[in-house]
């Protein structure tokens, strides 16, 4: 009896175990999963791509599919899958199309590379280095080669391919890491993709997605719609993480973000079963409203609330292009070109002698570089030294008392010093490794400066003759690129204390406190290396010199405006 009694609670457990993974395959039968004779099955053409240069050595297969709707007469939408043909995805366009619940789309099914030898044999897969990483190269990869490569090949009959690059008309997928990619590739070119499904997505901890669910609530919200896709007992590798509860925490951040954002979780395990049997209804779901465009919602991020109106966004300064930085002069931004200072109306303001290089600005001065390594004030047309000292100065930001704070190259490093009013110049030796970047807080008691190589920004802090002192790691910023040798650029503080930090990821505006609280990004989130505030308008250049501008709810506070106290935002 015992005996029975055990068996009979083992198979119950076994049962319950059992209906609890096979909970997610009773989804039901819809028939555009199969084939249906009345319906035109599209083509399908096999290819190989093996001249990438972003990833070199690599090869690769992809598959196009071309829907029989297809007249070549017009750019059709594009889906682009990855790790190949999956979903069942050709049969389920076929039908879809058919009935007019999605737009006619050409489909772009491409594996990850892999490196082989001169015999075919692997020496290096490429997948979760391709696919895994967040800093955008993927989607690089595919806009820059494997696309236009696409568009040059054929339908049987001779059609040519014409692919959209409206984002409105581009949806991305993937599973797994192909999940994470696909969401990657949106993230980093909201440009070009606008609709995105992630089944069973690696948001864990193998090449920063785990940082997904903090960044996605920092930042400004992008026009992406988003279907996840994961189950209960997925679990790949629990070393990386649990892969269902960091799929909660992105959609949990993208709802707080407002984005349009739906999912389906099941009870499955690390696999495509699922996905499978919904994707006719996610791609209903992502193409839904077509043409009409996806929009970004609103964040309920109280940083983002209190600076960014509710209408408006970046606008591109046209025929200008800076290569150093922006310069905040009196109440406009100035920059230097091809020896002379301009206005970015193109208006030039000063012509530079030979040798000098625009380094600073106040509301009536141009602070230069000159050939002897000479720093030169120059108000009106009158060139004066304001040191004798002899440095190759980088930046240098002028407070109201007439306090100069100046980064320089000295023996390869880079060094801050102060320049009080007379000329006497002090060096900061407190051991620290500084940067270029150099910002004062609104009272004028604070010094920040970026550590190269790193996340961190230095805190100094302005002792009553002006000299920092007491530097510290205090402000931290998100880098999802990995890449912590590429140098921050200008920084500057707004009306409430906040700062604003010109980087990779775009514009990281940091509390009091030095924690990151909100990110503002550019359309195709190409990095920021300079930025300067006009007044409300604050002015960005991108790493290919376009300069673009906004308006803003909080103005900016230059550093020779006299002293004010932001309110305090406390301890936090």
């Amino acid at each position: 009896m015992k005996y029975k009694l055990l068996t009979t609670i083992a198979l119950l457990i076994l049962s319950n175990a059992m209906a609890q993974q096979r909970d997610h395959y009773r989804v039901p039968f819809d028939p555009a999963t199969v084939q249906n004779e009345n319906v035109v099955a599209g083509e399908i053409i096999k290819r190989s791509f093996n001249n990438s240069k972003i990833y070199p050595l690599t090869t690769r297969d992809y598959w196009i599919y071309i829907p029989a709707a297809y007249d070549a007469s017009k750019p059709a939408c594009l889906f682009v899958c990855l790790d190949g043909i999956t979903y069942n995805a050709p049969t389920v366009f076929d039908n879809l199309i058919a009935t007019g619940q999605m737009p006619v789309t050409i489909g772009v099914f491409v594996n990850p590379g892999v490196v082989r030898d001169s015999e075919g044999g692997v020496i290096r897969y490429n997948r979760s280095n391709e696919f895994d990483r967040t800093d955008g190269t993927f989607a690089r990869f595919l806009i820059e080669e494997l696309l236009p490569e696409v568009e040059r090949q054929t339908a049987s009959d001779g059609r040519q391919i014409l692919l959209s690059k409206d984002p409105n008309d581009c949806a991305i997928a993937g599973s797994s890491s192909g999940g994470i990619c696909a969401f990657s590739a949106a993230w980093a070119r909201p440009d070009r993709f606008s609709r995105v499904f992630s089944a069973v997505g690696t948001y864990v901890s193998m090449r920063g997605g785990n940082e997904y669910q903090a960044v996605i609530r920092k930042s400004e919200p992008k026009p992406i719609r988003i279907f996840l896709q994961d189950g209960l007992y997925d679990v790949w590798n629990g070393i990386f993480g649990d892969w269902y509860e960091a799929n909660i925490l992105v959609e949990s951040a993208l709802n707080f973000s407002g984005y349009e954002v739906a999912h389906n979780w099941g009870r499955g395990g690390h696999s495509n079963t699922h996905a499978n049997r919904i994707f006719p209804d996610v791609m209903r779901w992502l193409w839904k409203g077509w043409p009409q465009p996806v929009r970004a919602g609103r964040s309920q991020n109280d940083m983002l609330e209190a600076i960014l109106p509710e209408e408006g966004t970046w606008e591109r300064v046209e025929d200008v292009n800076v290569a150093d930085k922006l310069v905040a002069y009196r109440d406009k931004v100035v920059y230097e070109k091809d020896g002379k200072i301009y206005n970015l109306d193109g208006a030039s303001i000063l012509r530079l002698h030979r040798g000098e290089h625009l380094v600073g600005a106040d509301a009536t001065s141009f602070y230069l570089s000159n050939v002897k390594n000479r720093i030169i004030r120059s108000q009106d047309g009158i060139r004066k030294e304001i040191s004798t000292s002899q440095v190759n100065v980088k930046q240098l930001i002028v407070a109201d008392s007439l306090d100069y704070y100046i980064t320089y190259e000295n023996d390869g490093k880079t060094t801050i010093a102060h320049i009080d009013s007379y000329g006497n110049l002090t060096v900061v030796n407190d051991g620290l490794l500084c940067g270029t970047s150099l910002a004062i807080y609104p009272d004028h008691r604070l010094l920040i400066c970026n550590e190269p190589h790193t996340r961190w920004l230095l805190s100094y802090v302005i002792d009553e003759k002006g000299q920092p002192m007491a530097g510290q790691r205090f402000y931290w910023l998100h880098n999802t690129s990995g890449d912590d040798s590429q140098q921050v650029g200008q920084m500057c503080f707004d009306e409430n204390g906040n700062l604003y930090v010109a980087t990779t990821m775009g514009v990281q505006i940091c509390d009091q406190n030095g924690r990151v609280r909100a990110i503002l990004s550019l359309p195709d989130s190409a990095p920021i290396r300079s930025l300067a505030f006009a007044g409300t308008k604050l002015y960005v250049v991108n790493d290919r010199g376009e300069v673009y501008v906004r308006e803003l709810k909080v103005a900016g506070v230059q550093t020779w405006q006299s002293a004010t106290s932001p309110k305090s935002q406390g301890q936090g």
